[in-house]
């Protein structure tokens, strides 16, 4: 079976490059549909309290018969829960969901300005982080800004930074940071969620010309740029032919066109992280 690459974190951990994301699937789905992921090949699952489909990835987790290193779990703190004592309560909340005794990553989800407790959030996880209850931390929707200051003010570097990203708003000069700084870039709505990037007449091209599909390789894309990505489907055959974009290479010219797709910020699909405010 093909498996994904592994990429190095700056603190020596390791995570799978390609993983399953169960963003707007419900908890009495999940442990059919991250069961059908294990199947293709996915070890690295990405869920979030926000979700509320914890409990069905734990249970997917449990009847996997995997063994618990073989897998690797990202879980997310929601922004009502931001606050350092409210984010260790709610990471245990997160944990008794999932049904694990330690996590691999967890992320701040979204940084809300205007709130003003990631700061204070973030030291929570360098906590969970020295009581060694999850091996990595990050954050997911954070400006330049915003990690500059959690940065300064802690001296804990995120390992990643999960942010919308996919060719038509490639994030480069917040990748640019990232590398600067020895932070992953994680790709959300990487296939564009549905908004005609998959219909783009580059993207068929280029599909055609290496017999895979446009979604295969927009992921083959974001591989190739060294983003960890976390494609989302309910349906079996997408499940699998996602999986299959680790067998798509491109070439310099292919990811050159693609660049080229770049809208800036007028490609942007989701929430603005700088403006974003969720309850």
């Amino acid at each position: 079976m093909t498996t994904s690459p592994n990429l190095t974190f700056h603190n020596g951990a390791t995570i799978p490059q390609l993983g399953y994301g169960v963003w707007q699937v419900d908890d009495a789905t999940a442990e059919d549909v991250v069961g059908r992921a294990f199947k293709a090949g996915y070890r690295h699952i990405d869920t979030a309290a926000a979700y509320q489909n914890e409990a069905g990835v734990g249970r997917a987790i449990a009847a996997s018969g995997l063994d618990r290193s073989e897998l690797y779990i990202t879980t997310k703190l929601w922004n009502a829960d931001q606050g350092y004592e409210s984010t260790l309560k709610a990471f245990d909340t997160s944990m008794e969901k999932l049904g694990l005794e330690k996590l691999d990553l967890y992320l701040i989800h979204w940084l809300q300005p205007k709130q003003g407790k990631y700061l204070d959030t973030w030291k929570a996880l360098i906590e969970l982080q020295k009581q060694g209850r999850v091996t990595s931390i990050g954050v997911s929707n954070f400006t330049v800004e915003a990690l500059q200051e959690i940065i300064d003010a802690t001296g804990v570097v995120p390992v990643i930074n999960q942010v919308e990203t996919h060719p038509f708003f490639n994030q480069t000069e917040l990748n640019a940071f990232h590398q600067a700084k020895g932070i992953l870039h994680e790709s959300w709505s990487p296939l564009g969620s549905g908004k005609g990037l998959l219909e783009d007449p580059t993207l068929v091209e280029i599909a055609g010309r290496h017999d895979a599909t446009p979604a295969q390789v927009v992921l083959a894309w974001h591989l190739a740029l060294g983003n960890v990505v976390i494609p989302k489907s309910v349906t079996e055959s997408r499940i699998v032919e996602n999986w299959g974009a680790l067998d798509v290479t491109l070439d310099a010219a292919d990811i050159e066109a693609i660049n080229a797709l770049d809208k800036g910020a007028d490609g942007r699909i989701g929430a603005d992280p700088a403006t974003a405010d969720f309850a």
